[in-house]
């Protein structure tokens, strides 16, 4: 379990705090351009939310993209986001501006080893026992010191389309 996740669980468990768990939720990106689209998903997304303060924290690894072509997924791992070097990505944030079944979250995401600061609108459905979170957001790729070559420029969008959706279950 990445350190941040531990971290904020031992803290809000101590407080006895409503915790919410998730391990399997789905980041997917997709990108646009008029010479090739492409996209990838990754269902091994961790998320921890606190109830009594509406943190909320995310950690994926990024070798678990998976692509529709294995070249695509070496080249994203390998030349583009250098998944050996950076192996995660980790958003730490608040939930605010909950209204109904609506949210918006506000926090510091870390791509490449570059954290931004960033905001977000989504669903959030909070059952009692369980917590949906559905979020669509655009990463810009130059925001994350993410190069992209020119031989292939053509085919990355410079803004990446994000998609994020889990569910959390309450730790009792």
């Amino acid at each position: 379990m990445n350190k941040i996740l531990l971290i904020l669980l031992l803290i809000s468990t101590q407080i006895q705090a409503q915790i919410f768990l998730g391990n399997s939720g789905n980041i997917s990106f997709f990108s646009e351009t008029p010479i090739e689209n492409i996209t990838a998903v990754n269902d091994n997304v961790s998320a921890v939310f606190d109830a009594s303060n509406n943190d909320l924290v995310f950690q994926l690894n990024i070798s678990d993209f998976i692509f529709p072509n294995a070249l695509m997924q070496e080249h994203f791992n390998e030349n583009y986001l250098e998944s050996d070097k950076y192996p995660n990505s980790t958003f730490s944030g608040t939930v605010t501006n909950l209204d109904n079944d609506n949210a918006t979250v506000e926090g510091k995401l870390t791509i490449h080893g570059i954290t931004n600061k960033i905001t977000a609108n989504g669903s959030f459905v909070n059952n009692g026992d369980f917590i949906s979170i559905a979020a669509n957001l655009s990463v810009k790729l130059d925001d994350y010191n993410i190069k992209i070559p020119t031989i292939v420029m053509y085919k990355i969008a410079e803004n990446i389309k994000v998609h994020i959706d889990i569910k959390l279950k309450i730790n009792k």
